[in-house]
């Protein structure tokens, strides 16, 4: 039984899940999912509903917040899609069709702090309204948002409880390494596909062996197919939230 609402929570348009009805006490654990770039602010939804049935030890125990990303594409021609910051449509277009590899690793766009901070009051809020500390909050996901989620996480003043990266990259390289450095022991989990046409899979190696050298627990997940979320990859997700609730 799925127990979804709209709500704003640190400015942001939110869709919150509970794949049961929590307690009196409220979540024991919040999970925080970010859409990528074009997609609606409800296009992960239901990643809750699936990674609940893959563990279902975290129906009632569990919180899943999808926030929508601030700005909108409607004037772009992408009506209902949203984006954590704007993109050249026409260049990634001619990039895909060329086969041009994308390497953004010195890329640090404009809005990137400003999503940031919608994040980061969206932390806020959910820890004074649950009471729940990081270490119970896992921050995750695909391509754009998991480029937010990732930049976040290693800002936070402490490890949050896990984080989730399906389909990202290296972006602002010597900050990331930088900060990093700060995140040791967290776990993350990784997954990319080799043949991603938007996102190159050797950007997300980049990634991971950044994190992996500032001493984070990366579970990198390779798998043949494109831009997308494979079920394995959602079974680490389910298998990390699992460890976080219980741990």
């Amino acid at each position: 039984m799925f127990n979804a609402q709209k709500k704003t929570i640190g400015g942001l348009a939110c869709t919150v899940v509970d794949p049961q009805p929590v307690g009196d006490d409220g979540p024991e654990l919040v999970a925080i999912f970010c859409h990528g770039f074009g997609a609606p602010g409800e296009d992960l939804v239901p990643l809750a509903g699936e990674i609940a049935s893959i563990n279902p030890e975290l129906a009632g125990r569990a919180r899943f917040i999808f926030p929508a990303a601030p700005l909108s594409l409607a004037e772009y021609g992408m009506p209902g899609g949203r984006a954590w910051w704007p993109l050249d449509m026409m260049r990634l277009q001619a990039a895909i069709e060329s086969g041009e590899f994308r390497d953004l690793r010195k890329d640090c766009p404009e809005l990137l702090p400003t999503a940031r901070d919608h994040i980061n009051a969206l932390l806020d809020e959910v820890r004074t309204e649950t009471g729940l500390p990081l270490s119970k909050i896992v921050l995750g996901g695909f391509s754009q948002g998991s480029m937010v989620t990732t930049d976040v996480t290693l800002r936070l003043p402490e490890n949050p409880g896990a984080l989730i990266v399906f389909s990202g990259t290296l972006l602002c390289e010597d900050q990331w390494r930088e900060l990093a450095a700060n995140r040791a022991g967290l776990t993350v989990v990784q997954s990319h596909g080799t043949v991603d046409p938007i996102l190159p899979f050797q950007a997300a190696e980049w990634l991971r062996d950044l994190l992996t050298d500032a001493g984070l627990n990366v579970d990198f997940l390779r798998f043949h197919g494109v831009h997308t979320i494979p079920y394995e990859a959602l079974e680490k997700a389910a298998a990390v939230l699992g460890n976080v609730l219980n741990g």
